[in-house]
């Protein structure tokens, strides 16, 4: 969980350095024939650019140092709890030898060293799936040879037969497309520069055929206005995560709620936040590259339901 501190005036925070995020940004909107992008590319490349990117450029500091606290970052509690659920999960599976505790989304590695200072002598492999070498380097140099590491979900389609697979506060920074009822339909909002270079959102038809599908799903009946976060990569990341070969559980640590919460009215105006130094704002188009971008409330429902699906 994300916790936003004290509000603190914007003017008062130190300019460090300036991200050349923004000028990548406005080449790429130049160079499409609208002049404008799905605000999942925007929010993909604010925040997993491989140099410019809030994630992409390597581990953040989390806690008081950074720019939000999480579960991990105020002691190793959850560690420890999540190292008795896997041996209750182990010894519920019989004990068997090739199992396996799986993290995606690791980090900096502490929570994967929470977890295994907590297991002792308990002889459990610890697997990480992590495809940023920046990211592997770090854990590595806290883990050391404790763990193993694979670039993507694929390898586990081979193996493990036997595991407890968890990641904490991963699919919310998935990049999410953003649609709006207009009072007739849904629109997707797009991002495209104004005269002054400053970005702005600008409504249209949908980008992609797999968005048409979901929004067949949303209701009919919300006020004009009623903005919605659609997480299509946390879709694709369910059904890759369903092909795993693994038989255990899988833990998802993420705030969310059900489809009719989810779209309730008390969030009209979506959830999609930025956390810079602690402040929380929807100013989701200013400092790209410089704070994170999150969406504040998944869809439990549309995500259950494609697991089911997915594992079927």
């Amino acid at each position: 969980m994300k916790l936003p501190a004290l509000h603190i005036p914007r003017q008062f925070f130190p300019v460090l350095h300036m991200s050349s995020l923004p000028q990548i940004l406005r080449e790429k909107l130049a160079a499409t024939p609208a002049g404008r992008l799905p605000f999942a590319q925007v929010m993909e490349l604010a925040l997993y650019h491989p140099e410019h990117g809030y994630y992409g450029a390597g581990p953040r500091k989390i806690g008081r140092q950074g720019d939000f606290f999480t579960s991990v970052s105020v002691g190793p509690l959850f560690g420890k709890l999540l190292a008795m659920r896997a041996l209750q999960e182990w010894q519920a599976l019989g004990e068997p030898a090739d199992f396996t505790i799986i993290e995606q989304g690791a980090h900096d590695g502490q929570l994967a060293e929470d977890v295994l200072n907590a297991l002792g002598g308990h002889p459990l492999r610890y697997l990480i799936v992590e495809p940023n070498p920046k990211y592997r380097e770090v854990q590595a140099k806290r883990l050391g040879d404790r763990v193993q590491w694979v670039e993507s979900l694929a390898a586990l389609k081979s193996g493990p037969k036997h595991a407890f697979f968890l990641c904490n506060e991963l699919p919310d920074a998935f990049p999410v497309h953003l649609v709006r009822w207009n009072g007739e339909r849904w629109e997707e909002l797009f991002v495209e520069a104004d005269g002054t270079a400053a970005l702005r959102f600008i409504p249209g038809e949908c980008s992609c055929a797999e968005l048409i599908d979901e929004i067949r799903h949303l209701p009919h009946d919300l006020e004009t206005g009623h903005t919605l976060e659609l997480n299509l990569a946390m879709l694709t990341w369910i059904r890759a995560l369903a092909q795993a070969a693994f038989r255990g559980t899988i833990f998802i640590a993420d705030y969310g709620l059900d489809a009719e919460e989810f779209h309730d009215g008390s969030r009209a105006a979506g959830t999609i936040r930025r956390y810079h130094q602690h402040q929380m704002d929807g100013h989701v188009l200013e400092d790209l590259g410089e704070c994170d971008l999150t969406h504040q409330t998944l869809d439990e429902t549309s995500a259950a339901m494609s697991l089911e699906k997915a594992s079927s």
